[in-house]
């Protein structure tokens, strides 16, 4: 297929939870980046982006995303960190940290990081599935996603297989499968894919709720570009 207080769930949301995913998306406005990284504080996580946390301040979603938008100018990325269980969530209103790939590589070094990035001005989609510096599976804007499933198996869509890692990303055969079932036309990834897609790799149920009830760590770093 191509394309176009916190808590976990041990059950993923089914494809067809479609309100969820849309709530998501307006709370977030006009653009977005999620990013999921396992194993490493939020302290740890802003040290690795070239922050120093002592500089950065706690703030709630509204204020996190009244600061991003007066700040927004491509020089800075503008974030806030938040810890999940085993995990740090990247929130970013407007921001494309998350799908930088100068940043993201050294930013996933011996652990796993998922990334997920919409922005509605330009109808962009961005997905990343990163295994220490390795990409796993990605979607790219227009282009589609790197791999899907057919007649029971994954295959590589995309002619640069140098680009992955040799593992073929099996942990989302059954998600794939769901999705394809559910969607009668293949939709573009913030319309539901990427959330399913994100939830299987992390165990983290994004919902309005725990964006908005979350006390993030915010700061920003230089733009590498």
């Amino acid at each position: 297929m191509s394309v176009g207080n916190c808590e976990y769930h041990d059950v993923i949301a089914t494809p067809d939870d479609s309100t969820r995913f849309s709530d998501v998306s307006s709370a977030m406005g006009d653009g977005y980046c999620f990013t999921y990284v396992r194993g490493l504080t939020s302290e740890e996580v802003v040290t690795r982006l070239g922050g120093r946390s002592e500089e950065f301040t706690l703030m709630t979603l509204e204020e996190l995303a009244g600061v991003a938008y007066s700040r927004y100018d491509w020089k800075n990325m503008f974030f806030g960190a938040v810890a999940i269980g085993d995990w740090v969530l990247l929130v970013e209103p407007l921001g494309s940290l998350g799908v930088t790939e100068e940043i993201i590589m050294p930013l996933s070094a011996a652990t796993r990081l998922v990334s997920q990035y919409y922005l509605d001005i330009k109808c962009m989609d961005y997905f990343y599935w990163i295994e220490d510096g390795k990409i796993r599976f990605e979607y790219i804007n227009q282009d589609g996603y790197s791999h899907w499933i057919k007649d029971g198996k994954i295959q590589l869509e995309f002619p640069y297989p140098e680009r992955y890692s040799e593992e073929i990303p099996d942990e989302l055969a059954e998600t794939m499968e769901r999705i394809d079932a559910v969607y009668s036309e293949s939709p573009y990834p913030h319309e539901g894919p990427a959330f399913l897609l994100a939830e299987r790799l992390t165990g983290i149920t994004l919902t309005p709720q725990l964006l908005e009830e979350s006390t993030y760590l915010c700061g920003g770093v230089p733009n590498p570009r």
